[in-house]
């Protein structure tokens, strides 16, 4: 008996902006492996079936362009990054708003 899989999701919900970033803009990302690393927003993802959502950024190591994703809870403002340290919370906490603001 074949099992059946679930169909794929039709379609991601795809932003160019989330949270006050455009694409484009700078962040940095606490996860082990990648706290050295530079990268800039790409886009802020959602799975509309699931719920789900993502980030998607773009950069690396020195000299690399890769396509990485993230959880929203992992990406701060790159000026957020001391050393191998974050202050203050992850963008999905902390929004960077525009002066004036409402």
């Amino acid at each position: 008996m074949a099992r059946s899989r679930p169909a794929p999701p039709s379609r991601y919900l795809r932003s160019t902006t989330w949270q006050g970033l455009s694409e484009g803009d700078l962040v940095a990302v606490n996860v082990e492996r990648e706290t050295r690393s530079n990268y800039s927003f790409v886009a802020h993802v959602t799975n509309p079936e699931t719920g789900d959502e993502w980030i998607e950024l773009c950069g690396g190591k020195a000299g690399e362009s890769r396509i990485r994703s993230f959880r929203p809870d992992t990406v701060y403002l790159r000026s957020a990054r001391k050393g191998s340290r974050f202050v203050g919370l992850p963008l999905a906490q902390a929004p960077c708003l525009p002066f004036g603001a409402a």
